[in-house]
């Protein structure tokens, strides 16, 4: 994945009052710039994207600012599931092994169950794997090479505060190339982009009000070994990274004009969603099963 910024990229930082030209890699290694409310964070990415025009930006909202280091340095570590650290270390060819198994068994039964109950968009399924990847990274059925992103910012601060109790929520925006059909592939970026909607049949609602996204990387990493064309630490979406903002989740909540979706509008129960049914039977298959001997996630 290609580093954002190789010029500058505007983006609020730490206590500035206004946006400045940084690096990428200033907006990683910072605590994240403080808003009071929603309508703060909406007029400051509003900004963002006037300023950093050449850039589309989607959001993922977080209750922690989970960081690495690197040369010393902290820095915001946005990995796809299936790269993320375990416990604290980088995880060893065995466990990716392990987990790349366990996504590949998913695949092949998402796909027959599509088959089986016939659901809309099951050529289509077959043809992309990546269309599989998104699926089963949404539902949570197994850890995938993609990273969920909304290109709603009212879902995704919605998601920071999700089940959150502590004082602190994190909003990431990160800059894209310009989207395009339900897949938008760019070499240049090295990035691609799943629009969660035309991934998934009319009746999964869940996705649709979501207003989700995917990132992974171009060309698709789809094992991870010796031969890997890609570092490690290349496969982080932090590197698209154009502001990082926080704030306190109980008084961001206070302004009632401006109220943010509540868990039941962002899982919602009380109507069929075939593809959560399928999903969970996935789940559950996965849960009896070993694939290595090694540990696995």
């Amino acid at each position: 994945m290609e580093l954002i910024g190789a010029q500058k990229i505007w983006s609020y930082f730490g206590e500035q009052t206004t946006s400045v030209n940084v690096s990428n890699q200033t907006v990683r290694s910072g605590p994240g710039h403080f808003v009071e409310g929603y309508l703060d964070l909406a007029k400051k990415v509003a900004e963002l994207q006037f300023k950093n025009r050449e850039h589309v930006l989607v959001f993922r909202g977080q209750p922690e600012d989970y960081m690495t280091k690197a040369n010393k340095v902290p820095r915001s570590l946005l990995k796809a599931t299936i790269f993320r650290l375990e416990g604290s270390r980088i995880p060893t060819p065995n466990i990716l092994e392990s987990r790349f198994k366990k996504l590949t068994f998913a695949e092949s039964e998402l796909q027959t169950a599509y088959t089986e109950e016939a659901l809309e968009g099951s050529d289509q399924l077959r043809r992309q794997r990546i269309l599989r990847w998104a699926i089963l990274q949404h539902y949570e059925v197994c850890a995938t090479p993609l990273l969920d992103v909304s290109h709603s910012l009212r879902i995704a601060a919605s998601f920071a505060t999700h089940q959150n109790t502590s004082e602190s929520a994190y909003l990431f925006v990160f800059g894209i190339p310009n989207l395009s059909g339900a897949v938008t592939a760019s070499s240049e970026a090295g990035l691609q982009i799943i629009r969660l909607a035309s991934a998934c049949p009319p009746d999964a609602i869940r996705p649709h009000i979501q207003e989700g996204y995917l990132l992974g990387e171009y060309p698709e990493v789809s094992d991870f070994g010796a031969e890997s064309a890609y570092q490690y630490g290349e496969m982080d979406f932090g590197r698209r990274l154009v502001a990082k903002f926080r704030f306190n989740p109980r008084t961001f909540l206070s302004n009632v004009h401006y109220p943010l979706a509540t868990d039941k509008a962002l899982l919602p129960s009380g109507r069929r969603d075939p593809l959560l049914e399928i999903t969970s039977r996935i789940h559950n298959k996965l849960k009896t099963m070993k694939f290595s001997n090694h540990v696995s996630p």
